[in-house]
């Protein structure tokens, strides 16, 4: 981290983290003694992967593209002809060097190949002395949904299993940090063209809400009004939304400006004209419509944060008020109410929680935090 020019205050946070641990096996009920952990980080925690990221070399002297995640490295390059191929190849050489020289070892069995594009010549690769396998030659949307579907409901099944309780408040959290995010990971690329597949994803939600106790014999919509949630349908509407909200604004400058034009009249914010019928469920088709109907305030949003709030404010359903409603003053809140103004230690702040933070390891800031507090009483 010292290597990347980390500020001295993460890396002494990190330090403080990763020293001192201590760690014990427990066998039924029998417990061995305590021993230091020298190396690694608590399995399961949010700083782990991010941490892999940072002190992983692996993408070192790779010329195709590579995207890590902790376990989770793919390596992507055109191979369209011979020498692309041969360019793809050689990074897989150094991938398993790099994993012989760390001690570390690529699980050769679920590593696929995906060959994209048409007139496609289907090199074949091999990550070490083994050949790797090809991914079905085509996946379809309609089945992309179906598999979403599937591990959905499977995932579903497990918390009727295991979970108890059927109160609004267990099952709802469960539902959003567990099922929900199958439904709609990626959903910008694979966007469900028909009808059919939007009810398939909307039939898990429906069993999922009908879980909770109270609303069993309650209709689809009358559940969504009952729990104050959106349908999965237009959550799509605000994914596409805060996606070109993300090209517009610059946060993907490799592909952003090649993806839509603005127009400079102000009598419409038009990002692209397309005669094709075929590409109208594109998303640089799709999103333009529903883009060009949002108010100003949306579109020369400075932030997400009010981007979000305007956006629910334009395409918010009356019905699905809790959620809105709940979301917006949560927003709002970071804009109407000035907090940070002046302070100089750190603050976090969301609805009615406010964090201050500050090294207070000297009197300068012990009398720094104290000025900050004073400023917020104030306030």
């Amino acid at each position: 981290m010292e290597r990347y020019r980390f500020d001295g205050w993460t890396i002494q946070w990190i330090r403080n983290w990763l020293n001192g641990s201590i760690q014990r096996v427990a066998v039924n009920s029998s417990m061995s003694r305590w021993r230091s952990v020298t190396s690694g980080v608590p399995q399961g925690s949010v700083l782990g992967p991010l941490l892999f990221n940072i002190v992983s070399d692996i993408d070192s002297e790779i010329q195709c593209t590579l995207s890590k995640f902790a376990d989770d490295t793919k390596l992507s390059g055109a191979a369209d002809t011979p020498e692309g191929w041969d360019v793809i190849q050689k990074n897989l050489d150094k991938l398993e060097k790099w994993a012989c020289v760390n001690l570390m070892r690529f699980h050769k069995a679920k590593c696929k190949v995906l060959h994209l594009g048409q007139g496609n010549p289907w090199f074949q690769y091999r990550l070490g002395d083994e050949g790797i396998e090809s991914s079905p030659a085509k996946r379809t949307w309609r089945r992309q949904c179906a598999l979403a579907a599937q591990k959905a409901n499977c995932i579903l099944g497990c918390i009727k299993r295991t979970v108890a309780s059927r109160s609004r408040e267990v099952i709802l959290p469960l539902y959003s940090a567990l099922l929900r995010p199958h439904l709609e990971h990626c959903v910008q690329l694979w966007s469900l063209q028909h009808k059919k597949d939007m009810e398939l994803l909307e039939q898990v939600q429906g069993r999922a809400r009908k879980m909770m106790r109270g609303m069993e014999h309650l209709s689809y919509e009358d559940r969504l009004r009952e729990l104050g949630l959106f349908s999965l349908e237009k959550r799509r509407l605000q994914g596409d939304l805060i996606a070109a909200f993300w090209y517009l604004k610059g946060a993907y400058r490799k592909d952003g400006d090649r993806l839509f034009s603005k127009a400079c009249c102000h009598r419409t914010r038009a990002m692209g004209r397309f005669r094709l019928d075929l590409r109208k469920k594109f998303f640089t088709v799709r999103v333009v419509r529903h883009w060009n109907r949002l108010p100003r305030e949306a579109v020369e949003a400075p932030s997400l944060e009010r981007f979000k709030v305007s956006t629910w404010l334009a395409t918010g359903d009356q019905q699905c008020s809790s959620e809105f409603n709940s979301r917006a003053r949560s927003v709002q809140y970071i804009y109407i109410k000035n907090l940070d103004a002046g302070v100089e230690c750190t603050i976090s702040k969301f609805a009615n929680d406010t964090k201050l933070g500050g090294a207070v390891d000297s009197l300068k800031g012990q009398d720094t935090l104290q000025r900050d507090l004073d400023r917020l009483e104030i306030i």
